[in-house]
């Protein structure tokens, strides 16, 4: 795994990262729906992705179907972060891999710590050196956006549903039966109220993402997130839902991310070189791995945090190193956003086959999923 500085560009006055705070980690997975993901981008052998790293997981995903994958972060947390699993995988089974991450429970996991830190970088030693709690307790429970849903887990749902009601809520049932059990055991006025002020924009801001990103967001967010759960807990599977079921539970017990499943896993193990991490924009990455060309561009939900110049801006340089036929995929949270209207002519958007996954995306709290292909 290469590992390769960005040379600092001029950031232009809109630019994320002038307006929110990088030295953390945010998100200690990633948050969007890897098997969309890959649907989407179709990776294999012999194919090239720029991705957004974040936790790591979907740039995993990538590289376990056969894909090179450039995983481009403003973030350094995030990228010691995608180190470590990287050395996690690589050196451990996948049993003591999931122990180690926290998935699975550990009583040695500084232990184990000392046997992978060899692998990593300089910086990220010395980063996880500071953090021995962080290691002790498992990595995967200690992002911010975790923090978010642990306190909503410990501290919120309490008030509205025992713990019995949230484990009948992920077993197996039909739709009807999803939709019943919502109505008549779920969605009591407590629970509106509840996520009203939980997964508004004043404690989501402070407490589970940054108050800058909803700065493009028009209207209510609790309610636009509200009617996406709603269609999680009714519409999709909740006894298939990894996500939910660490929103609800605080692990994958049941249901994993797909990097972590087994399969994937042992592929990854063997391809893990393919994977190159670069520190800085994902325009900068562009342009300096781009010579090849990519394949794909998984894009997380990077525009909405952006306004519409600054939007291309990024996806101009992108859409210069895509091969023919190269795919764009992205979310929209809470802003909508697609390719820049100056870009439209070297772009056809996907519509129908990015609505007919996000049906059955089971990262539920995006309002869009966005697929476009270079013309």
């Amino acid at each position: 795994m290469n590992r390769e500085p960005a040379v600092a560009a001029p950031k232009p006055p809109e630019s994320i990262e002038d307006r929110a705070s990088f030295d953390i980690i945010r998100y200690a997975n990633c948050w969007e729906d890897a098997d969309v993901l890959c649907e989407a981008l179709r990776p294999a052998e012999g194919r090239r992705f720029l991705s957004v790293a974040s936790g790591g997981d979907n740039s995993f995903a990538l590289v376990a179907e056969g894909a090179e994958v450039v995983a481009a972060d403003l973030s350094p947390a995030q990228l010691h972060l995608v180190e470590l699993k990287a050395a996690t995988i690589r050196r451990l089974d996948y049993e003591p891999a999931l122990a180690f991450l926290g998935v699975l429970s550990s009583s040695d996991r500084l232990a184990t710590y000392r046997r992978l830190r060899r692998d990593l970088t300089p910086d990220g030693r010395a980063f996880w050196d500071r953090s021995p709690e962080v290691i002790e307790s498992g990595v995967i429970h200690h992002g911010k956006f975790e923090g978010f849903f642990r306190l909503f887990r410990k501290r919120a749902l309490p008030l509205v549903h025992r713990r019995r009601t949230v484990l009948q809520l992920l077993r197996e049932r039909d739709e009807a039966g999803r939709v019943r059990f919502y109505e008549e055991r779920w969605n009591n006025p407590r629970w509106r109220l509840l996520f009203r002020i939980f997964f508004g924009r004043f404690v989501m801001g402070r407490l589970g993402r940054d108050p800058e990103f909803f700065r493009y967001v028009e209207g209510s967010v609790s309610e636009r997130i509200l009617g996406r759960t709603r269609y999680a807990l009714t519409v999709l599977p909740t006894d298939r839902n990894p996500y939910l079921e660490y929103i609800l539970t605080g692990n994958f017990e049941k249901e994993r991310p797909r990097f972590l499943r087994p399969a994937p896993f042992e592929s990854l193990k063997q391809r893990l070189d393919r994977l190159i991490l670069f520190r800085g924009a994902v325009q900068d990455a562009a342009r300096e791995h781009g010579a090849g060309g990519f394949d794909g561009f998984n894009l997380s939900d990077i525009f909405e945090y952006l306004d519409p110049p600054t939007c291309a801006s990024v996806y101009g340089p992108l859409l210069d190193t895509a091969r023919p036929a190269a795919r764009f995929a992205y979310w929209n949270m809470l802003v909508p956003r697609s390719c820049p209207r100056e870009l439209e002519h070297r772009v056809r958007p996907l519509t129908d086959e990015a609505d007919r996954l996000f049906r059955r995306d089971l990262a539920f709290f995006y309002s869009a999923f966005v697929l476009e292909e270079a013309a």
